[in-house]
């Protein structure tokens, strides 16, 4: 996937045109990637794109600190560099508006086409714990299965909490284990039992499946999804 820089939009020439093509290259490269439903890594780094340049333009403080400053002189006595600093009135600041401006529209809108394939998969999901769920459910494991119908993905996972901004969130690791065929033997309730005989530190683990009928791609859309979906499943289910 093609990049963008923090600060891809003041980088270099300051030219809309230029700067224009550069966002369009960019963002056909995500919706290629929507068009194949695939959504991660390109939904997150678009959604981040969007917030820095928000922020950005938001945030008078930070367009000091980034904004491309000239070199004027050199002061030979304290041997520092002279810069002055591009003013808010500036014709390059305009153009810089503009830049802006249309980038986020843009961004914007492919982001709207990025949610609406999230919230379609995550309508599609089913998620339901396998056998009794222990009070302490931060740690156990996600049983994945999809539209194929043919293999039961088991992910380890971990819930953490972090803050930012006085505020707290969610989040989860997790880390792929193996896979069963899906047939009659290895149900989700069979399969939870080779997992508690594998691993004595977990004698009674937490475990849920998700299933879908749905068949996209794991790693790029499915896995995220799920995940997202188990933490605020647990989070609504918790005691």
């Amino acid at each position: 996937m093609g990049k963008l820089s923090e600060t891809w939009f003041a980088d270099g020439y300051i030219d809309f045109e230029l700067k224009k093509y550069t966002l369009l290259s960019y963002l056909q490269e995500i919706h290629r990637a929507f068009n194949q439903n695939m959504l991660y890594p390109q939904l997150a780094d678009i959604i981040f794109h969007f917030n820095n340049l928000r922020a950005f333009r938001e945030n008078k403080q930070l367009m000091e600190q980034q904004f491309p400053k000239r070199l004027t002189g050199i002061d030979l006595e304290k041997l520092l560099l002279l810069y002055e600093k591009v003013s808010a009135d500036d014709e390059l600041m305009q153009e810089l508006e503009e830049i802006i401006a249309y980038a986020l529209s843009a961004m914007n809108d492919t982001i709207r086409d990025g949610t609406e394939i999230y919230e379609f998969v995550q309508d599609k999901l089913r998620i339901s714990p396998v056998g009794l769920v222990p009070l302490e459910n931060t740690s156990g494991y996600l049983l994945l299965c999809d539209g194929r119908y043919s293999d039961t993905l088991v992910y380890s996972y971990h819930l953490t909490i972090f803050e930012r901004h006085d505020e707290q969130f969610r989040g989860i690791r997790t880390e792929y284990l193996e896979a069963y065929t899906k047939d009659l033997v290895h149900t989700c309730e069979h399969i939870k039992t080779i997992l508690i005989r594998k691993n004595n530190q977990l004698p009674n683990p937490a475990v849920y499946c998700v299933e879908t009928s749905l068949v996209v791609p794991v790693n790029e859309t499915l896995l995220p999804v799920a995940k997202r979906s188990l933490v605020r499943y647990i989070a609504l289910n918790a005691a």
